[in-house]
């Protein structure tokens, strides 16, 4: 392992972390005891104080082991946007010494089926906006949906804009396994003792590669709390910063850095649950923020917004995020009209967030950032694992406290993931870097088939798996094209059965795949074909497609 980067590290910072040996509830406990009557949610205009937040989801936690019968290990379904109750489900879960499965709110039922399947879930929490989504599973292995409506938090006046499906009132659903957020709290049931301990399992955020399904990442109180403790105290975040939480809680970055990093230190965040770059300007200047989470893409829009300067944004301190690189163009608008930088960082579920992230006062701009706190970080041969000098491409590879312990359910695809070099266990990222002569990391490509869609991140197998539904479909293959908004998009080359061809127009591939999948990963390109690549031995030779978009680059999208 090199350690150039040792030279740039933060001289406010000490090189080693120490973390704490607790549950993540326990963050919970100290908080509210610090500071009872200090809002750690603000959600439009609404205080959540600490005392209050230990409260309620002490009840939640009652009635998951009371009603739900959820015992200590298992699995239960976070199905939501940005809200109160996503936060307080997260914590009640664990309370009740269970594992939160985070699930992203844009995927639909046949991709909800497989998380049922493979976590063995019996209970799930979810939003009334998309509560049909997740109800026909009650028949499939689910027994419990709690249903929570995000306008119950609106409980003082606001002027912010109101998204359609945060203001819509409480409805009144019912049936067998179907219980109110409402209900659940006025139960006033309370839980057992708290016994997760730090290597007990605390969440598993799933995410796919080379296989069709997706994968959840095994990560216990220990390396999630390290991931919470390292971001907070790289930032020198503390009790009276005031932060905005707009990236997804279900997305390792926005769960860890604007979720639980301020939760731990006792802080307060701005919880939106869609990016409104008006709104958030206003809230900027109504809360003092300080700090942002924010993908490339918010921040470009956030400096399109001809309004930006009758704003008192003074308050701001810095900007930080990662997930797709920022433009040096845009970084450099965004230092010149704000007056502060973006500060990147490289992460993944695998990792619960950060394993890199750039010096706050030397950050290089599309740069991941040097490893911080105990990370060991290399970039080699893909072939051999061999070490590889400054400049040379190669495969990341990362030992970390914050690495998981696995995949659940599928210890092939664990044996795969990792390698053993000189006695330390290293995760393979599948990410291609390269490091420069003062010990930075910048990524170059994938190893994987990833396509990374404003941020999003789109698994070509899994959308594959997905459109083999269809019945006019013989053969596709998802690769990533090139669009002007989004950096990449999804792309379908297709084979059609026979006696579809001519009949099946590429607008009704796409309006299918819109109804059975999530947004980001329906193909907005697709492309008939008589036959696909395939190798001597009938592999799908994907790649060959790929750098064909590449030479072609034909961005036309519906």
């Amino acid at each position: 392992m090199s350690n150039r980067h040792l030279a740039f590290w933060p001289d406010s910072q000490p090189q080693h972390l120490t973390v704490p040996q607790t549950n993540l509830f326990y963050n919970v406990e100290v908080s509210a005891t610090r500071f009872p009557d200090k809002p750690y949610i603000l959600f439009y205009d609404t205080p959540i104080t600490y005392a209050e937040f230990k409260d309620e989801a002490e009840r939640i936690a009652g009635y998951l082991e009371q009603v739900c019968k959820v015992k200590k290990g298992d699995r239960v379904l976070l199905y939501m946007q940005n809200s109160p109750q996503f936060v307080l489900a997260y914590y009640g879960i664990l309370r009740a010494n269970a594992v939160v499965v985070p699930v992203n709110p844009m995927n639909l039922t046949n991709e909800l089926r497989h998380y049922v399947k493979d976590t063995g879930a019996t209970a799930a929490i979810v939003a009334q906006d998309i509560f049909a989504q997740m109800s026909p599973l009650l028949d499939e292995g689910l027994d419990h949906i709690l249903v929570a409506a995000y306008s119950d938090y609106l409980k003082h006046p606001t002027d912010l804009k109101l998204p359609d499906f945060v203001s819509a009132p409480r409805q009144q659903l019912s049936g067998t396994g179907v219980t109110l957020w409402s209900d659940m709290l006025s139960r006033n049931l309370r839980p057992g003792p708290l016994t997760a301990g730090p290597d007990d399992l605390c969440v598993m955020p799933y995410t796919s590669g080379t296989t069709g399904h997706p994968k959840g990442c095994m990560h216990t109180h220990r390396g999630t709390m390290a991931s919470i403790v390292a971001s907070m105290q790289w930032f020198n975040t503390h009790q009276d910063s005031v932060s905005l939480a707009v990236l997804p809680f279900f997305h390792v970055t926005g769960m860890q850095g604007s979720m639980s990093g301020p939760l731990y230190h006792g802080s307060t965040i701005v919880v939106l649950p869609r990016w409104d770059r008006e709104v958030v300007a206003e809230c900027i200047q109504r809360y003092k923020i300080a700090t942002l989470q924010l993908i490339s893409t918010m921040v470009v829009d956030l400096l399109a917004n001809p309004k930006i300067a009758e704003y008192d944004l003074s308050s701001l301190r810095g900007i930080r995020g990662g997930g797709a690189a920022m433009p040096e163009a845009v970084a450099q608008k965004l230092k010149d009209i704000l007056g502060v930088p973006y500060v990147e960082g490289y992460g993944m579920s695998e990792t619960i967030a950060a394993t890199h992230i750039n010096p706050a006062d030397r950050p290089k701009k599309q740069c991941l950032g040097i490893p911080i706190y105990g990370v060991d970080a290399r970039v080699v041969d893909p072939s051999d694992l061999h070490e590889l000098a400054p400049g040379e491409i190669g495969e990341i590879i990362v030992n970390a406290p914050n690495v998981m312990q696995g995949y659940w359910n599928n210890p092939q695809a664990t044996k795969e993931a990792f390698v053993e070099i000189g006695g330390k266990r290293f995760l393979r990222t599948g990410d291609l870097a390269t490091t420069d002569e003062d010990g930075y990391f910048f990524m170059v490509d994938r190893l994987k088939r990833m396509i990374n869609a404003s941020g999003f991140k789109v698994w070509p197998a899994e959308v594959e798996t997905l459109l083999y539904q269809h019945p006019a479909i013989q053969e596709a293959c998802i690769i990533a094209a090139r669009d002007p908004k989004r950096g990449e998009t999804v792309k379908a080359v297709i084979v059609l059965r026979e006696p579809y061809r001519g009949k099946v127009s590429a607008e009704e591939i796409v309006a299918w795949a819109r109804a059975n999948m999530a947004a980001y990963k329906t193909p907005r390109i697709v492309q008939f074909v008589d036959a696909l690549p395939k190798s001597s031995t009938g592999k799908l030779q994907w790649r060959e497609l790929q750098e064909r978009e590449k030479q072609t680059g034909d961005t036309h999208a519906i």
